[in-house]
């Protein structure tokens, strides 16, 4: 299985690509920088979260990747209704945005479960 570290970074560059070949809009335009700003925080606290101090900070982190991975969702299918002759390289990303969000909600289950079992414990 890749390496989500670099899963995350290569969705990134795959957005920056994909905004890259929309043609300049008023309403693309925004969507575009609300959609690269969201890519790119998913990679970058993702990596944040490899570095995390503590499990609340662990957690804290990966949160907040969950978050922007699913705001990737809302800024594509604006982008979906907008630009319909891009759908199928839409769909590629929104798979990809999907499954990072469903992976983070995982691991924030998973590491708030462990989270309270070692608080058990002691």
């Amino acid at each position: 299985m890749q390496d989500l570290k670099e899963r995350t970074k290569i969705f990134a560059i795959a957005i920056l690509k994909f905004t890259e070949e929309i043609p300049y809009a008023r309403a693309t335009d925004n969507l575009c920088k609300q959609l690269i700003r969201c890519a790119t925080s998913v990679a970058a606290n993702y990596r944040a979260a490899k570095r995390a101090k503590s499990t609340a900070d662990f957690i804290n982190k990966i949160k907040i990747t969950e978050e922007e991975s699913d705001e990737c969702l809302l800024w594509l299918e604006f982008l979906e209704a907008i630009q319909p002759e891009r759908t199928e390289t839409i769909a590629k990303l929104t798979q990809e945005a999907d499954e990072l969000t469903a992976i983070f909600v995982a691991t924030v289950k998973t590491a708030r479960l462990r989270q309270y079992v070692s608080k058990r414990n002691k």
